[in-house]
């Protein structure tokens, strides 16, 4: 492990947070066909955020999401008028960490995934942010551009480990030349960790992020990770569900103690001009006092509510319709990104 000058924190989601962005849907997005569906959803999580802490609302036109929330007491909101692609604010949003216990704010490249969609104004949110300042006054900027990174392809515990995918990191369009190797390198030093989990397997079908590990295995806290196991043999996700599995259960705790693992249940197939959909209760969002989670309308909901009851006994576990989202291929925790306590301004 390399020897640091500077203590680094990644904090876990599950630590108290200032607030939750979201990047609100408009016409000029590929919601355009399906604005008066998606936009009930996005508040149903705006609802459930300023219960419980701030929200960041990024859009071009707020006029429209102030008409959007309607009666909602808006004001725990901040919102910031910026032009914007797309919604997916996990993957254009800000990384935070503490530094010396300094709030740092990372800006990492995204570039639609893989240069799958155009991104232009995405990968200049973060920045914008810290412009308009909307965060605390203490806060860093770091632009960290050489590298492409989005938040749903990592997983924090917040005690020097993080959990992620080899096929996401490693894919072409991204970051071609690294190797495991030299990315955990790079992790150590830029997030204080001692250690990086590489998954070898498991995917979802019409997945555009290439196994993000938001969709596939969750850290609940240091010694628990839930994840989607597939039962169903006839399943085209069984054979690479089940080997990552078997990669978790192999997995040690940085004590060097199994996991503590909670399946969720493989959401039920969810189809869209023919063709299967990407979703996952793994795709759920922890915030002060509550989990949301994404309901897809059938049994599996209350199973999986279930489930992910036993990981977070004292919060509330809160479902909400995300077929909507899922249409567009990504979910719940897809669509915001928590910062910690004293981020927001």
């Amino acid at each position: 492990m390399k020897q640091h000058f500077f203590h680094v924190i990644l904090p876990p989601e599950w630590t108290l947070q200032s607030g939750v962005m979201l990047t609100w849907p408009h016409r000029r997005t590929d919601w355009q066909e399906m604005l008066e569906e998606v936009i009930p959803c996005y508040v149903s999580i705006a609802k459930e955020i300023i219960k419980r802490e701030r929200l960041l609302v990024v859009s071009p036109c707020i006029n429209e999401v102030k008409q959007a929330l309607g009666e909602i007491d808006i004001s725990k909101v901040v919102f910031r008028e910026i032009p914007t692609n797309d919604t997916w604010a996990r993957d254009h949003g800000p990384i935070a960490v503490f530094v010396n216990d300094t709030p740092h704010i990372l800006d990492f490249t995204f570039n639609g995934w893989g240069l799958k969609f155009p991104a232009d104004q995405d990968n200049q949110i973060t920045r914008r942010l810290y412009e308009s300042q909307t965060f605390a006054p203490e806060t860093i900027y770091q632009s960290l551009l050489h590298m492409v990174l989005e938040g749903g392809s990592i997983e924090s515990d917040g005690a020097g480990t993080i959990l992620t995918t080899a096929k996401c990191l490693l894919s072409v369009n991204r970051n071609e030349y690294k190797s495991q190797a030299e990315i955990s390198d790079y992790f150590q030093m830029i997030f204080g960790i001692q250690r990086v989990l590489w998954l070898n397997h498991g995917y979802l079908a019409g997945d555009d992020t290439d196994s993000h590990i938001d969709t596939l295995a969750r850290f609940c806290d240091v010694e628990t990770i839930a994840y989607v196991q597939c039962t169903d043999v006839n399943d085209e996700h069984y054979q690479e569900l089940s080997l990552m599995e078997e990669e978790l259960k192999r997995f040690k705790t940085i004590n060097g103690k199994p996991y503590r693992l909670i399946p969720l249940p493989m959401a039920e197939a969810v189809y869209f001009e023919r063709e299967r959909l990407p979703a996952t209760y793994a795709n759920f969002l922890i915030i002060n006092g509550a989990v949301l989670l994404p309901f897809y309308g059938n049994s599996l909901d209350v199973v999986a509510r279930q489930r992910l009851q036993e990981a977070f006994p004292d919060r509330k576990i809160v479902g909400i319709n995300c077929l909507p989202l899922i249409k567009q291929r990504g979910s719940l925790h897809c669509v915001t990104m928590q910062l910690p306590q004293g981020f927001i301004n």
